[in-house]
């Protein structure tokens, strides 16, 4: 397959805009939200986000796969996927929060190499290509050199789903290690500690679409998104965002706990 990376880069950043500024048209209105199997809400503004930028794809890279949160998969098959999350954080979404984002993630061979998140409702979108560093709204950017976790920062979605899938313990010495602790959380905790203004994100679950564009973002960044094991990949369910300098104490905080 005829693959034009940067081709592929740029139209990621406009398709993430596209879905993202949908997703405007509902924030801080009145709509429906609904329940998912698994009790996860979703609203209208999810569903449509997406099909916007599936259509964008299709009609782009026709030969291309797709997976989302909220459709059925497009060309399995293809060496090329790109991995879709229309609303990074419903939950704050639904609340008025800005803090939510849109995600995409192309992976090739089962390779990530480009990541996008685009926060819409702050306007910050946060680029990065494998070998091309990582930029916040056009300018490269960079994790914060932090070598000590009593000197960093450390975000997570929320107080209590870390106990929940068994990293409890990891958690609360996490919080007792770093010198302040915020839920700025979902993908914009990662976006934080790649665009240097936060040193660790620690999500216990985490789907494929909520990983997607992770890794290569924090690559590209000079730091490190990885599971709890140390493993940087986007499949294991669980993952963290640090400078490579603290990966060692993280790690032996999930180790010890």
């Amino acid at each position: 397959m005829n693959f034009d990376f940067d081709n592929v880069h740029e139209a990621a950043i406009e398709i993430a805009k596209k879905g993202g500024n949908h997703t405007l048209n509902y924030f801080n209105k009145s709509f429906d939200v609904e329940r998912k199997s698994d009790d996860s809400p979703v609203t209208v503004a999810d569903r449509e986000a997406e099909m916007v930028m599936r259509e964008e794809i299709i009609s782009h890279f026709p030969k291309h796969g797709i997976v989302g949160e909220e459709h059925d998969d497009h060309n399995p098959e293809s060496i090329v996927q790109w991995i879709l999350d229309p609303i990074d954080g419903t939950k704050s979404f639904i609340h008025g929060v800005p803090l939510y984002t849109t995600l995409i993630g192309v992976v090739v061979e089962d390779e990530p190499v480009i990541g996008i998140i685009y926060a819409p409702a702050l306007d910050e979108l946060c680029d990065a290509a494998k070998g091309k560093g990582t930029r916040l709204n056009g300018d490269l950017c960079s994790v914060r050199s932090c070598d000590n976790l009593s000197e960093a920062s450390f975000m997570s979605t929320d107080a209590y789903t870390s106990a929940k899938y068994g990293y409890g313990d990891a958690f609360d010495a996490l919080i007792e290690k770093t010198r302040i602790h915020r839920t700025w959380g979902d993908a914009y905790g990662h976006m934080l500690v790649a665009t240097g203004r936060a040193d660790l994100m620690f999500d216990p679950i985490l789907n494929i679409w909520d990983a997607a564009p992770l890794l290569t973002v924090l690559q590209e960044s000079g730091g490190v998104f990885c599971d709890t094991e140390g493993n940087e990949t986007i499949e294991s369910g669980n993952g963290f965002s640090c400078s490579r300098e603290l990966l060692p104490e993280v790690l032996e905080v999930f180790e010890g706990n």
